[in-house]
């Protein structure tokens, strides 16, 4: 039987606690699916070479996440959140708690061995510092320079730490937010997002956060990144299928990517933004930015990380 897709103003209507608002990550599962739509996705993309790369670093991932340990929120601070409506990790505590253990499975990596024996060499502070940059958070000293080349592995360390940490939570602790375009876990933007098949996810639009993979619904045809719904199109590289679009806007001209699972199963948001950079070509061509780039990829820039740029 086919399921129907649901249109906004239907989702709207519908009491919100039938919506499954959230979506918290499977810590046994997300990074080996990652790692495989990584690879799955390799052959035909011109950065193949790099995807199996991060392949191998969502493989090391995966291999730590089953047993990796990180403080969760205390109940005060799910109360505190809940109250006032913001992130659960609304001043994020950016010590990397799985870093070291991530390098040294990195470590054995031919074309890792220059990055990840620099950022094995670094201290604590430095890593922060590198963090905060990354993060365009303000640091004590002022803004570090961000180094491209260990980014990727950087936000990687994160990223596992984050995850961990959102798969310890319940549905119930994630607060609602007044701003409804940063992740509920750790107030990151969305890295992309995607149309869910199966249970009470079918048919409904989940935004993806690139580090702690926790995903929030938002309707169908509306801007994730201003909330407007009006001039919101649509755009694909032709020959390429409809499992993955850009959507635009007009009123703020930025772009996301969604992508479908009833056109792919197999669908990871991260792995498929970070396979279709000719979709950022095209839409760059075409005058639209992006509000923020995928956490893996960062491309040198002498004038600083521009987000529309990245």
């Amino acid at each position: 039987m086919v399921q129907r897709i649901l249109e906004p103003a239907e989702i709207e209507s519908n009491d919100h606690v039938a919506i499954a608002r959230v979506r918290l990550p499977e810590r046994g599962e997300l990074f080996a699916a990652r790692a495989a739509r990584l690879r799955q996705l390799a052959p035909a993309s011109p950065i193949g070479a790099y995807l199996l790369l991060m392949a191998h670093v969502a493989d090391a991932q995966h291999a730590l996440a089953a047993t990796h340990d990180v403080p969760p929120p205390s109940p005060a601070d799910i109360e505190r959140a809940a109250e006032h409506c913001m992130p659960l990790l609304a001043a994020p505590d950016l010590t990397l708690h799985g870093a070291d253990a991530l390098f040294a499975r990195l470590a054995d990596q031919p074309e890792l061995a220059a990055p990840v024996g620099k950022l094995r060499a670094m201290s604590a502070e430095a890593r922060h510092a590198q963090l905060q940059a990354l993060l365009g958070l303000p640091g004590a000293d002022g803004e570090a320079d961000v180094d491209a080349t260990l980014a990727p592995f950087l936000m990687a360390a994160l990223q596992l730490d984050r995850t961990v940490l959102a798969s310890r939570l319940r549905e119930q602790d994630i607060p609602m937010l007044d701003v409804h375009t940063v992740c509920p876990v750790c107030g990151t933007p969305p890295v992309a997002s995607i149309v869910r098949i199966g249970g009470r996810y079918q048919g409904l639009r989940y935004l993806h956060c690139g580090l702690c993979a926790t995903e929030w619904h938002m309707v169908r045809v509306k801007c994730s990144h201003c909330e407007s719904t009006e001039g919101i199109s649509y755009y694909a590289v032709e020959g390429q299928g409809d499992a993955l679009k850009a959507e635009t806007c007009e009123p703020c001209h930025h772009y996301r990517k969604v992508c479908y699972m009833e056109k792919d199963q197999l669908a990871e948001p991260l792995a498929d933004d970070l396979a279709s950079l000719a979709l950022d070509v095209m839409m760059g061509a075409a005058g639209y930015g992006r509000p923020n780039g995928n956490p893996l990829l960062w491309l040198a820039d002498d004038d600083g990380p521009d987000d529309d740029e990245r």
